[in-house]
């Protein structure tokens, strides 16, 4: 029987994206997010460590900041480390494999949203159309 790890998370920033390269000169892009779940009138927040590689991380740096909400999709890993009393610890990191950028454009030229990039290509190909009817009434 085959087995897959896919955990999806659609939240909130909770810091600006933090850029950093491996010794090998990877690049990693460490992100903190938050969802928040409401029951009754009980709120819980749950974080996530998430780690975005390669070109798809530079994208985040460049695009994100605090408080922007965004999609990702990856897998779930447990990372042990030692604490500072010599304790050993296991936390929990998603390593994304696709993140989507959500909500509105804002002024420091953030990423758009799906629907904002799907007007722009719907307005492309009007304007393309246009310009091949153009180009078509030109006798020469």
């Amino acid at each position: 029987m085959a087995s897959f790890n896919k955990i999806i998370i659609c939240g909130y920033l909770g810091r600006d994206p933090e850029l950093r390269h491996t010794p090998n000169g990877n690049t990693i892009c460490n992100l903190s997010i938050a969802t928040t779940e409401k029951r009754g009138d009980k709120e819980s927040t749950t974080w996530f460590r998430v780690a975005v590689w390669g070109k798809q991380g530079e994208m985040c740096n460049q695009y994100l900041a605090k408080g922007r909400q965004v999609y990702i999709e990856g897998r779930l890993r447990a990372e042990e480390y030692t604490d500072r009393d010599g304790n050993k610890r296991t936390s929990l990191e998603v390593n994304a494999t696709d993140v989507q950028f959500l909500g509105k454009k804002d002024d420091n030229g953030a990423a758009p949203s799906r629907e904002d990039a799907q007007a722009r290509k719907d307005a492309l190909k009007t304007v393309e159309e246009v310009q091949d009817e153009v180009d078509e009434e030109i006798p020469f």
